[in-house]
């Protein structure tokens, strides 16, 4: 039998709307949607401090990871299980909205054999094509922002990221304008608040996840970036891959229109 453990909470999500819920029975505390299915599954740390003891002991048969939420280190131990206990590791890396397809397939692939996985699959990725349909790029005026998504010190996004390439669905450019190259800290760079180019930030974005950036975080990032205007914006729609793309990618649409 199928014994799911995601280290993921975006992979726990798109894992429980394609039905795959019942047969989890490990997951990370940040896995907290949908609400009703997590709260029965066993939590083994965060993304970055996995119990793999506890982990072991549930005997998980597949165990879904991603290259930017999770340590190299920790797949390893996991490889280096005896093979009577070692699970498959699935391996995610999306890197902007499109790819939800290709992640969705890749799920569909591993878990076709339950009943009803690929049907919902399949509707999960109609809804999703027809969303980035919606959020074309030249539909939208270009605006230069400043995603931050920590504090002390100021951290933000490579253009390379999953978030930016959110983002870039509707013609916001991420600044500064660098790749991260495909893992590892340069794809999540310092701000330290004299870079000419800040000056040029037109809207700075506060995440409201990893860092809980709150109202009271407003007139700091106003005075980093003084030609600009600020705003919290929900982490979770604009950096969970998975379902979440499908309110993501409505929701910044609005944003872009100015509807708040």
């Amino acid at each position: 039998m199928l014994r799911i453990a995601s280290l993921v909470p975006s992979l726990t999500e798109l894992a429980a709307a394609l039905g795959l819920g019942p047969l989890m029975v490990a997951r990370t505390g940040f896995c907290v949607h949908p609400a009703e299915i997590v709260k029965d599954i066993a939590k083994v740390g965060g993304t970055k401090d996995v119990n793999l003891a506890k982990l072991r002991r549930l005997a998980p048969t597949h165990v879904l990871v991603n290259v930017d939420e999770n340590r190299l280190d920790t797949v390893q131990a996991i490889e280096g299980w005896p093979a009577a206990e070692r699970p498959q590791i699935v391996v995610t890396h999306p890197l902007g909205p499109q790819d939800n397809l290709a992640l969705i397939d890749q799920l569909a692939d591993v878990f076709g054999q339950v009943e009803g996985v690929a049907a919902r699959a399949a509707a999960l990725r109609r809804e999703i094509e027809d969303e980035l349909a919606r959020t074309e790029p030249a539909r939208f005026a270009p605006r230069r922002v400043l995603y931050l998504i920590w504090r002390d010190p100021w951290m933000t996004v490579a253009r390379d990221t999953y978030i930016a390439r959110m983002l870039a669905r509707v013609n916001w450019q991420t600044l500064p304008a660098v790749e991260g190259g495909p893992r590892g800290a340069a794809r999540y760079p310092m701000v330290h608040g004299d870079e000419p180019w800040l000056a040029e930030v037109q809207q700075v974005l506060l995440s409201s996840e990893p860092y809980a950036f709150g109202p009271q975080h407003l007139e700091a990032a106003r005075a980093l970036c003084p030609n600009a205007t600020a705003r919290i914006v929900d982490g979770e729609l604009i950096g969970w891959y998975g379902p979440r793309a499908v309110a993501g990618l409505r929701r910044l649409r609005e944003l872009a229109a100015g509807r708040e």
